[in-house]
């Protein structure tokens, strides 16, 4: 497997500019997603370092090799669609074989290959069956085999389980991961669903509107958002935010809001700025009726063991808290709000871009590998 190193990558369609000056590595075995929403320029940046599309400028390394400019066919990289891409006339055994056939392999070999990737896959019993006839799950399983059987140096993946249900989704997320364990790969995943990103991934980039926003561990990027889009984008429900009007001193680890002191960890530089925004996670959010920060139910949403309380203040701000079941909460009732002041973030509401905090001087535990996501 190889290195992937691409630098100030740019792609522009006539007037639209799909891809801005793009610079990230993912290193030799990494599993690398990038993440964003539709048409934010993530497939675009994937179809540039597999050699389907061609930059506007910039520069692609593949095993530190310069790829920029060479063919797909020239750049030994398996690729992965959506659509699982089968040839319908042919059996498991010859869909997975065909790449090595076309390039001339000895029968032996071809089998012997082929074998070795249906074991991995643990599809060894489709061989000899009609690829018409699997499921969803089973063709995925057997388009990934097709890319394995070639060994390439890295694996590019375009939304592979976005045509399966949510149950073999979430089962092929494990499988996708402990296969890319097993192989070493260093593998580039394109998806817009964030609990598969976060689920599988080492690193992750998070794009909004051909920009990479955030470049980071998936615990590092969820606790610690570097923009207001990717705080709201990362998160089920979503992370919660109170606008006001304030400037903060050095070190300040309070705001007011309402009438009400908010905590926050200590303001790293003084803030000019006025307009700014307070967020908290849902799960960071407490019904406490000693809190001068009050809001109205409006309604709940039971989980098992949680439940999510939507919430309006009087300011018109509407917030979810993610609650213990037993949390008494009926809609109509107003309740106090407690916040943990430790795992606020802070941002400037006119650029979007976080404000530095004491809490960023923080160690994320387990950066660089892969996170859970919370809530």
């Amino acid at each position: 497997m190889a290195e992937i190193r691409v630098q100030q990558l740019f792609k522009a369609f006539a007037d639209f500019t799909a891809v801005k000056n793009s610079t990230f590595t993912v290193h030799d075995g990494e599993f690398f997603c990038l993440l964003g929403p539709s048409g934010c320029g993530k497939t675009t940046t994937l179809r540039m370092i597999a050699g389907l599309e061609l930059p506007t400028s910039g520069q692609i390394f593949l095993g530190g090799e310069d790829v920029t400019f060479k063919r797909a066919s020239a750049r030994d990289i398996a690729f992965v669609f959506q659509m699982f891409a089968l040839y319908p006339h042919m059996n498991v055994r010859k869909n997975i074989a065909f790449p090595l056939v076309s390039q001339g392999m000895p029968r032996d070999q071809i089998n012997q290959r082929v074998l070795d990737a249906a074991r991995t896959l643990q599809i060894t019993e489709l061989l000899d069956k009609s690829v018409s006839g699997l499921n969803s799950g089973d063709r995925q399983r057997v388009a990934l085999g097709r890319a394995i059987v070639r060994q390439p140096l890295a694996f590019m993946m375009d939304e592979p389980l976005g045509a399966l249900d949510a149950e073999f989704r979430e089962l092929m997320c494990e499988e996708l991961r402990s296969l890319h364990d097993r192989l070493g790969a260093t593998t580039v995943y394109v998806t817009h669903d964030q609990r598969e990103a976060m689920s599988m991934a080492d690193k992750i980039a998070i794009m909004n509107q051909g920009v990479i926003e955030q470049l980071g561990a998936p615990q590092e990027i969820y606790e610690r958002p570097a923009s207001v889009f990717v705080a709201d984008f990362m998160g089920s429900p979503s992370m919660n935010f109170i606008d006001f009007e304030a400037g903060l001193a050095r070190g300040a680890t309070a705001v007011t809001v309402g009438g009400a002191q908010l905590g926050l960890p200590a303001v790293r530089d003084a803030v000019a700025t006025t307009a700014l925004l307070y967020g908290v996670r849902p799960e960071h959010v407490s019904i406490n009726d000693q809190s001068a920060f009050r809001a109205e139910v409006l309604g709940t949403e039971y989980l098992g063991t949680s439940q999510i309380v939507s919430l309006s203040t009087k300011d018109g701000h509407l917030l979810r808290a993610k609650v213990d079941i037993n949390t008494p909460a009926q809609r109509g009732d107003h309740v106090g709000l407690a916040f943990d002041a430790a795992q606020i973030s802070l941002f400037d509401k006119a650029s979007g871009l976080a404000i530095a905090t004491a809490r960023d001087d923080v160690a994320v535990s387990a950066v660089g590998s892969r996170g859970a996501l919370h809530g």
